[in-house]
């Protein structure tokens, strides 16, 4: 097959360009992301082997070669992994196989103007392109394991790539970068040094379990260097914490969880008895991008005495942990499992009930212990973990303890916790209360809020999409029933300025005529129209029966496609308020009431808009809206 010149996907070229020519603090990264991706490639292979998928591959040494060649300028990180095929190479190299690229592509010009842009490469899985910023020239050499041809891939990173087929390619792959001249006023450094390769491998890829082997280079004094390893290849899961560094912990987390930041907290696990396994695993600093993508990778590492078998394995956490990363090392199971068995296994069962606890339990050790780093966690973390009140009731109670909100008490920044609450709730009150929406502003300012805060009752502002699920399956707090001020009668008991039942009474026969007529008119639109005991400024508002969908939760269900009737809502009457006393006054005093329709309309639509919605008849509120103001001049 001849040599074939190709263009590189637009969202790669732009991916190059951001990489060859911005200024990068620490560009030493591109060796720890070629040297992950040969250990994956070397993972892969152990576990097809294992599965007898490739029965001719060599797996009797597996290992990473780097190769220096300084008279050259060249640096070679070559793996006998699973390699890639022709094709996978166009696919994989010549763009990014990735529906995250914009996405990256944005955050990495953010985080360049913010000094931190080195830290996205990984994040993507674009570990590769991360050679450019040390070479004018990238060539690629890989052959797939059990295939008899290889492929040469080639390119200066100027938009366009050379692949061709050959004969003679060893299996796996082997990377040669043409490095720049060294520029130490930009942080490139010496690459052809064999001192500066085996100083970046001792710090970002000690860990790694495949050994990595400096050979064939000569050394800074110019005599030929004997074949190194460069790394110590120690599991750090398997060894106790007093003997680990948290900078190695942290790189080994980096490694893992391609991320450029610390993690926000550490957690080991070693279970022993009559099923063994450890585990280490990491909080991230920083919610991923793709944290609520159904298509998203989520899971641990699965070793097996210490041999890999899978990534991202789900089973071993709950969909609400998908953010925790780490390594588990189980003793006893075996070699040639699959996702399928992992999910009927009662080992991994109990590994995962174990887990979570653990990190629940480290959580709440946060809250105690460092209410900065746990701030941090709620902020990145909370939407996600609130998901296991709706489909874990087993720890149902021990996410109610590390769960905060957003509340009316104090400042409008402060979040409080389900206890802190109760011990704040005055004598009297037995319910806490709620509400909903989309931001904190717009539920702030709810009409709902009135009485709540003429009165000093506080109220959890909840404003996750998830807030609308969970709130229906969390029915109370220690025998408190959790209530929304937005649903059902509200009755905050009796102050000294508060109307007498006698006054109630007679004040509802006032007003029963209007009601009804409204009911009648607004019939579409409503179940109901009476007077508010929550309104004490606006002159409407809806409220739903306590048993009914909210409008944001019927939205949610339309959007996952389940059709759902729409709930006809309640219309509160603030008998206070000029405009319903002037309307009230009016009905009473006119037998045609047929000009009234419209205010009654308008008085329904200002409730609609109140709550953040929409009038059903945009255009005939507007001129609805018109003419009154019209009227009013």
């Amino acid at each position: 097959m001849p040599t074939e010149t190709f263009e590189f996907q637009v969202e790669a070229r732009q991916l190059l360009q951001l990489m060859i020519h911005s200024v990068y603090s620490n560009k030493d990264v591109f060796l720890r992301e070629l040297v992950s991706n040969a250990s994956d490639a070397l993972d892969k292979l152990r576990l097809a082997a294992l599965r007898d998928e490739v029965p001719d591959a060599d797996v009797s040494d597996l290992h990473i070669e780097l190769e220096i060649d300084k008279d050259a300028r060249t640096l070679t990180v070559r793996d006998n992994g699973v390699g890639m095929s022709y094709d996978e190479v166009g696919r994989l190299i010549g763009t990014i196989a990735n529906s995250g690229t914009a996405e990256f592509l944005r955050e990495l010009r953010e985080a360049q103007d913010g000094g931190g842009a080195e830290g996205l490469i990984g994040q993507f899985g674009v570990g590769f392109y991360s050679g450019f910023m040390v070479a004018d020239e990238v060539t690629l050499l890989t052959r797939r394991a059990g295939e008899p041809k290889g492929t040469r891939w080639t390119s200066r990173g100027e938009g366009t790539y050379t692949l061709e087929a050959v004969d003679d390619a060893p299996q796996g792959t082997s990377v040669v970068l043409h490095l720049k001249p060294a520029d130490p006023e930009n942080q490139l450094h010496d690459y052809a040094s064999v001192w500066t390769v085996r100083e970046i491998v001792k710090r970002y890829s000690d860990f790694i379990t495949w050994p990595i082997r400096l050979v064939g280079g000569s050394g800074d004094d110019g005599e030929a260097a004997e074949p190194e390893t460069l790394n110590s290849m120690k599991a750090l899961w398997a060894r106790s914490r007093e003997e680990v560094s948290e900078e190695e912990y942290h790189e080994l987390y980096k490694h893992i969880g391609h991320d450029w930041r610390e993690p926000l907290e550490t957690i080991q696990l070693r279970a022993e008895g009559t099923f063994e396994y450890q585990a280490l695993l990491f909080v991230p600093s920083h919610a991923p991008h793709d944290l609520f993508r159904r298509d998203s990778g989520h899971g641990l590492q699965l070793y097996v005495k210490r041999v890999f078998i899978m990534d991202d394995c789900e089973a071993l956490l709950p969909p609400y942990l998908r953010f925790v990363k780490g390594v588990v090392d189980a003793q006893d199971l075996s070699l040639n499992v699959s996702r399928e068995i992992l999910q009927q296994d009662r080992h991994i069962r109990m590994m995962q009930r174990r887990l979570t606890k653990k990190v629940l339990s480290s959580v709440k050790d946060m809250m105690t212990d460092d209410t900065g780093r746990y701030a941090t966690f709620w902020r990145e973390f909370g939407a996600v973990l609130k998901e296991g009140l709706v489909t874990d009731p087993d720890n149902r109670d021990a996410l109610l303890a590390v769960t905060s909100f957003a509340t009316t008490h104090g400042d409008r920044a402060g979040t409080a916790t389900l206890r802190q609450y109760v011990e704040r709730m005055p004598e009297g009150q037995d319910a806490v209360w709620y509400i909903t929406g989309e931001s904190r502003e717009s539920v702030g300012d709810s009409p709902h809020m009135e009485a709540f805060r003429e009165r000093g009752i506080e109220v959890l502002l909840l404003t996750d999409p998830v807030d609308e699920v969970w709130v229906d399956a969390v029915s109370e707090y220690e025998g408190r029933p959790l209530r929304s001020i937005a649903k059902g009668e509200v009755d905050l008991g009796a102050r000294e300025d508060d109307r007498g039942d006698e006054e109630r009474e007679k004040q509802a026969e006032e007003y029963a005529g209007l009601l009804g007529w409204m009911g009648e008119r607004l019939a579409e639109d409503v179940k109901e129209v009476r007077l508010s005991t929550r309104l004490t400024v606006s002159p409407a508002c809806l409220v739903a029966d306590a048993n009914d969908l909210t409008p944001a939760l019927e939205s949610m269900y339309r959007a996952m496609g389940q059709e759902v009737p729409a709930t006809r809502r309640i219309l509160e009457l603030n008998a206070d308020h000029a405009l319903v006393k002037g309307l009230n006054e009016a009905y009473g005093e006119r037998e045609d009431r047929s000009d009234l329709t419209d205010t009654a309309e308008l008085l329904y639509a200002l409730a609609v808009l109140a709550e953040g919605g929409r009038p059903k008849d945009p255009a005939r509120f507007v001129r609805l809206m018109a003419d009154r103001l019209e009227r009013t001049l």
